[in-house]
This record gives structure tokens, sequence and C-alpha cells, in this order.
């Protein structure tokens, strides 16, 4: 009754006699259950169950529409063996029962030829008991796990394969299989997971997707727990270089920082793909400048560079941040080699094979892709050097040799591939192009700052109108130079302009239109034309500026026009302050007991829009109050609104610093974080009031008899300053302009002398017509007055009034005199 192969199926047969004794027992039964004929003959049946016999055993068992039952049987050694148990009645001629002829076959097995293809199969099949005892597994898992099957059946999967020591041995933890089996055995819930070990017996790590279900029997008892898997490392490893290029995509390039990005290629590849990246540059491109050409590079000469970036997996193997170390590589080694050919080059630490050959190992051996020329290079040095394998790539971006990576294998043994290789040259053909666009970033934001601080005030004036300190600091790192810009322009009488503006757009571009319109309000400033007029000039000469900018084609302009600005005149004199704005912020005023001062006008239309209106506003300070002019950047934030961060700015303006340049510093330091998004510029104004006993003024009747009395008065008053070596240019240029007021000029007609840093004379009247500086022939009897005064003086000119006009000249002072 036995199968034909019964190694291939083993199947027990037993004769038992009515009383449940043994008194036949086959071959089979000894290879499925390990007893012999001598060991059960004789002996109870129910000796060779593991548990309780079930009821009706043997006599009514088996009986019913399914003829079968599993039970567990007991095998010789002590194990379970769950077997598939038919019992058939045996009769005699006259009808008596003689007993039963029963039959066990080990559960699940199949036919022979099904047994075969299974255990024949390429993917690692099993079978476990619930307690993860080694019911059977075929070929392929014996070669994973590398023991055979007659040393695994009846066993605990852990009694065969102790769990390793994960530190020690990181790459074969193949805990996750096991949980996994406990977890179907125990909810009796399928599942699937993929899993990375190095098999036994094997240095290279493989992938392996597994599926894992329950066995049930026929009452839905969970009585084994079966699984599969396949090798599917090619695949896997193919999916892990994808996600290293997704990362690099997503982690190489975010800041517009050369070593930033060298760290950034550096840190990418570790610990997925390799152990250790070094990453050196030229020294030309860490400082933005054109790195060295081609023909520049000698085949004998050492190539030194600066270690731009190096990490590790290793804990406390990365060097201190600190300055680029130079590196140097020698002529022929295999770094001068790549950056000479511009090809990339693999190392492998070679292992001792067989017949004194080198043995590259399975992972190299199934690689599928074709190596390159020259690759793989075999180097026995790299073992002495602690490393099993290492790709080292020239970094070229545009055409550009920029500096050469070096990706290396420290501690796993797997060999590179021809697929690694690729992989390593798209990470450096990404990190070059992200590091050339850093280095011509770093160079074009030079040269846009110089441009920017060679335009900017490099000291503003002495003047004793106000006391100024000023602040600029450019965006952070990763930005591009704005347009922000400020000025203090001194005006005739004794003023002074206060300038902020700020211009659209970043780069050369709007350090270029900064520089063209702070010229232009320099210029505008000179002819003293109030804010109003000052601002509506202005916003005519961006609009010619933007058509200038028009291409004479079809296409739009890709450059920004507009700017902001805001434009005021402080006098000293009277203290007050007239200001207009072209869609710039108002200045915070602080009064000296330190309340704010609320401005009240509404700025105007940023400059460039055209056919609006600007408003000019006047207001009173008192002495020592503080003006705060500032540029969009010192507010902007992404956290709170430029309300919020302007009462910020407003609670900063502490009186009782030190200094203008002190709170200055604070207040740059309590606005503006590290990373900053934007330009910002600040110009911190503290007025003063002229000593009314410093001005002296006059109301002149129109009628050229009075020019004697208004020279002795001026005479006069020059004196009582102590001021008597500038009395007789003072006499010649009052008797030559109040003349001229007379002669051409309307009523009222006013005399005014100031002296500050310089002794001032103004003459004004209600006329707008400005007198011209001409050259008189020999026998002209006039046309020398204002020649006159322009040789005897350090400056004259003329500004309009809302009520005529005033001409002016300064006489410089000695450094010291009498009050």
């Amino acid at each position: 009754m036995e199968t034909a192969d019964k190694q291939d199926a083993p199947t027990a047969v037993a004769v038992v006699d009515p009383d449940g004794t043994v008194s036949g027992w086959s071959e089979g039964g000894r290879l499925l259950l390990g007893w012999t004929a001598e060991d059960t003959v004789g002996r109870p049946v129910t000796e060779l169950l593991v548990d309780p016999a079930p009821p009706g055993f043997p006599e009514g068992y088996g009986t019913g529409p399914d003829p079968t039952g599993f039970i567990p049987l007991r095998h010789r050694d002590g194990s379970t063996v769950d077997a598939v148990v038919t019992a058939h009645p045996l009769s005699g001629p006259d009808g008596r029962a003689l007993g039963h002829v029963m039959t066990a076959q080990r559960w699940g097995r199949r036919p022979v030829i099904a047994d075969r293809a299974f255990e024949q199969s390429p993917f690692a099949l099993g079978v476990y008991d619930p307690d993860l005892r080694f019911l059977w597994i075929n070929t392929s898992s014996c070669r994973v796990i590398a023991h055979s099957e007659e040393q695994v059946l009846g066993k605990k999967y852990r009694e065969v394969l102790p769990e390793f020591d994960r530190t020690l041995f990181p790459e074969r933890d193949d805990k996750p299989y096991t949980d996994a089996l406990a977890e179907v055995a125990r909810t009796g819930e399928a599942t699937r997971l993929i899993t990375v070990f190095r098999p036994r017996g094997s240095n290279y790590a493989n992938a392996w997707a597994t599926s894992i279900w329950p066995v049930r029997d026929a009452e839905g008892r969970v009585r084994a727990v079966a699984n599969w898997g396949f090798d599917m490392s090619a695949e896997y490893w193919a999916r892990q270089r994808l996600l290293i290029l997704n990362k690099a995509g997503a982690g190489i390039g975010r800041t517009l920082d050369v070593t930033g990005t060298a760290q950034e290629l550096a840190m990418t590849p570790v610990p997925g793909f390799v152990d250790l990246v070094s990453v050196d540059l030229f020294d030309e491109v860490l400082r933005g400048e054109e790195p060295p050409s081609a023909s520049a590079f000698d085949p004998d000469q050492t190539i030194t560079l600066s270690r731009a970036a190096q990490h590790s997996a290793q804990e406390g193997a990365d060097p201190a941040a600190g300055p680029t170390a130079p590196v140097s590589h020698p002529a022929g080694s295999v770094a001068a080699r790549c950056m000479v050919t511009g090809r990339s080059t693999v190392e492998l630490a070679a292992e001792p094979g067989q017949g004194g050959e080198w043995a590259f190992g399975p992972g190299l051996a199934a690689d599928p892709a074709h190596w390159p020329p020259g690759n793989p290079v075999i180097h026995e040095s790299l073992a002495a050097d602690g490393l099993t394998g290492r790709i080292t790539v020239p970094l070229r971006a545009r055409g550009a040799l920029l500096g050469v990576v070096a990706f290396s294998r420290l501690d796993r043994p797997e060999a590179f591939t021809a697929d690694d290789l690729i992989l390593t040259e798209e990470l450096a053909a990404k990190a070059a192009v992200a590091i050339d666009n850093a280095r011509r970033y770093a160079r074009e934001r030079t040269t846009a700052l110089t441009l920017q601080r060679s335009l900017l005030p490099q000291g503003l004036p002495i003047q004793e109108a106000v006391e100024v300190a000023s602040r600029y600091l450019p965006g952070g790192t990763g930005t591009e130079v704005g347009g922000d810009w400020f000025d203090v322009i001194p005006l005739s009488g004794a003023r002074v302009a206060l300038v902020v503006g700020d211009v659209v757009g970043h780069g050369l571009h709007a350090s270029a239109s900064m520089g063209r319109l702070r010229t232009v309000v320099r210029t505008l400033a000179d002819v003293d034309l109030p804010p109003d007029e000052l601002l509506t000039h202005m916003d005519d000469l961006v609009l010619h500026l933007a058509n200038d900018l028009q291409p004479t084609g079809h296409f739009q302009p890709t450059g920004e026009t507009g700017a902001t600005c805001l434009y005021a005149v402080y006098d000293p004199v009277s203290r007050r302050l007239t200001l207009a704005s072209a869609g710039h912020p108002l200045p915070l005023i602080i009064s000296p007991d330190g309340t704010g001062t609320p401005v009240p006008a509404q700025p105007g239309p940023p400059l460039g829009i055209g056919g609006l209106p600007f408003e000019a506003t006047e207001l009173e300070l008192p002495e020592g109050s503080l003006l705060a002019l500032y540029t969009d950047g010192l507010v902007e934030s992404r956290e709170r609104d430029v309300d919020q961060r302007t009462t910020e700015l407003q609670r900063a303006l502490d009186l009782s610093a030190t200094s203008l340049e002190a709170l200055c510093d604070t207040v740059m330091d309590a606005m503006l974080p590290d990373r900053r998004t934007d330009d910002a510029a600040l110009l911190l104004v503290r007025t003063h009031a002229l000593d009314p006993h410093h001005v002296a003024d006059w109301d002149v009747e129109p009628d050229t008899a009075q020019v004697p009395r208004v020279r002795k008065f001026a005479v006069d008053q020059v004196s009582a300053w102590g001021l008597e070596e500038a009395a007789f240019v003072t006499e010649l240029v009052v008797s030559e302009l109040v003349t001229n007021a007379i002669r051409y000029g309307e009523p009222p007609i006013r005399l005014r002398l100031i002296r500050d840093t310089s002794l001032i004379c103004e003459v004004s009247d209600a006329s707008s017509t400005a007198p011209h500086l001409r050259r008189a022939r020999a026998f002209d009897e006039g046309g020398r007055g204002l020649l006159l005064v322009a040789q005897l003086t350090q400056g004259w000119g003329t500004r309009h009034t809302s009520n005529g006009k005033t001409i002016w000249c300064a006489q410089t002072l000695p450094a010291s005199g009498p009050s």
C-alpha cells in the first residue's frame, strides 16, 4: 500500500487490531516517523499520537463525508509530524471486524510530481509549524540558509539560525522575517515584506520579497505557516539608485553657496550607497572665479585642490567645520588622471581567489551592464587604506573642470557595479552644475555688491543741521543684491536733504539703476527743488529709463523698472521738515520725550507709474527729534505683517543709546534675522536747531539808496560774530546781490545772514526769474556782479520758493573762531 517512491513521499501504513494494538508496520512508517516495526508492533497505536486520542479513534476515525483527518503524530526524535490519517476497516470472510488499516502521510504532501516541482522551484519555499519548527523546505531555501533539509526538520528557526548581533552584523538582520512568521501564526493574517540581508555564507546583501500565509485545516485552525520568497536584488538596488537620484534632486543645489553645495553632494549618498564621500575643488571655484582652463593641466604635475566637503557614515570621522584644507593629487594618481582625461575610474579591492586569481565576488560577476574602457581597476592598496572600493569622478560643468569627487566604501564588501558608476556620474553631473551656478552667483553677487557699495555714500557729509548714522546690509547668501540706497545732501541755507529709496528688482540691473537714480536725486537737489517737484521729475526720468529698455523687436523687456523714494528736507533755522514719498514707507519720528510723532502724509505712487501727483507734507520738529528712514527690507517678514514689524522697529528706537552708531547696530540686530531674503537700509537722523543768534535778517526797501545801509548792517553783524576777516567779502557780495534784487527783482526783498559751518548770505525777492552768470565785455558797464560773487565765495546758487526765489552764496569759515 505504500507509494512507489518512498523517499519522495513516505507514507506510514499500520495494521491496528480491534483492541487498538499495532500488529503491522511499514517501512514508510519508519521513514515518516522514525519508528521501526520492533518499536511499534504490540504497542497501543495511541502512543504514536501527540495529543489525547480523538473521540472514536480508531474505530470511528475518518468516517463521514471526508474519510481523512488531520492529526499530529509523535516522531521518534520527539518532534511533531503533522499528518493526514486515513482509517480503513478490515473484515474477515464472515464479516467479522479484524481491525483497521491506517495510513499516515505528512500533511500537505502532494503527488510526487508536485513535490518535485516545489522542491526544484527557483523560489525559496518553506513550511513551519505554529511554533516556527521547520516542517519542510525546498532546495532554494537550503541554499539561502546554508543548511540541508535533514539538518533543520523538526527544529525551531532560532535553533538553526541564531539571531545575529545587529551591532556587529547590521546587514544580516533577519528579525523582520521571523517577526512576520510569528505574527502570521498568531493572527492568521497573510502578509508580505521585503527584507535586505546577507545569505549565509555570502558577503553580499540581497533583497528578498517574501509572502507568508497561514495554512488551515478543515476546521479553519492554523496548523502551519508557509512562505515563498525570491531574490529581487536587481530591482531593489535599481530602485535604491532612483531614490538616491531623487534625494539628490531635492537636496543638491538648494543654496547658492559653493561650499554648501559641495557638502550636499557629500551627504546625499551616505550611508545608503557609500560610506565616505570627499569633494575637492579648485580655489578659484571657491572664490567665485573662473576655474583653470584645460590647457593649464600638465599630466606630469601635481594638482592642488581644496577639500570643500567630506562626509562619512562613521561618527566623528568628518573634519570640523572651518577653512578648506589643501589637498594634493600627485601626477599619475587616479584623481589626477580623472581630471586630466575627464573620465571616471572605478577601483576595487580584490579578494584572493582559487588558483592565485582575484575574485570579484557574485555582486560584480552578476552585473549585466557593460563597463566602460579601463574599468574596473583592481587595487590591492585599497584594502590597506581600509577601503573595499572607490569611484572617482571629475566634476565638470559647461565644459569647465571644477574639481573631483570620490565615493568610497569602507565596511561593506559589495563590489561596485557598472550601474553604480552611472549613478555616481549622474550625481557628480548634477552637483557640478549646481556648484557652477553657485560660483557664478558668487561672482555676480560680489560684482553687484562692489558696485552697490561704490554707489552708496562712502562718508556722510559734515553739517550742523542733523547728526546721522546709517547701515546697509545686503540680503543673505542665496539672494541677489537689491537696489536700496540712502543719501544725505547738504542744501543752501544750512538745510539738509534726507533720501532713502529702493529700486525694483535685484542684481546688477538694480544696482546700476540705483546709481542712476541717486545721481538724479543729487542733481535735482542741487537745483533746490521742493520734495514734491523733485519726485515728479524723478518719475518722468524713470519712465524714460523704462522706454530706453524697450527692445527694437516684438519682445518685451526682461528687466524690471520702477522704484520707491522718500525725499525730505530739514531746515535747522525753522526746525521744519518737508517731505514727500513715492510709494516708500514714511519715516518714524520719535520726540525727545520718547513719544512717537505721527506723520500726517500718505505715500504717493511709486516712481515709474506716471500721471499721478505727489504731495508734500510739512511739520515742525522739536530739537533733538529722532528720525528713522528705512527700506522695506527692514520690516518685511513672513511671520508677521508690516504693521507689527513697524511697531517693533519703533520699540527698538531707544533714545537712551550712547550714540546713533550704537543705536543703528541695535536696530539691525533686533529687526533682521540671520537668513535675510532682501537687502535693507537704515538712516537714523537726530535733528539740531540753529542758535537764533546765528541768524540775522533785514527787510530791504526796493531803493538803491538802501544798499549802503544794508552793507553796514551786514558788516556789523559779521563783526559781532567775530568774523572780521570775512567782513570785506561779505560787504561786496551783499552789495551785489541786494542791488540785483532791487533792479531786477520784485518786492518784498529780504536779506538773511546765517552762521553755520560756513557764512551764508541770502537775498530773496518775489520774482521767479533767476539770474545767469555771464562774461562781460571790456566796455560793458554791468554784468560783472554774479561773476564777482562766484569768484569771492565757495558756492552760490538760486532756489525757487512758493513766493519767488532766493539767491545765496557761502563763504568757508576758519576751522575755529569765537562764537
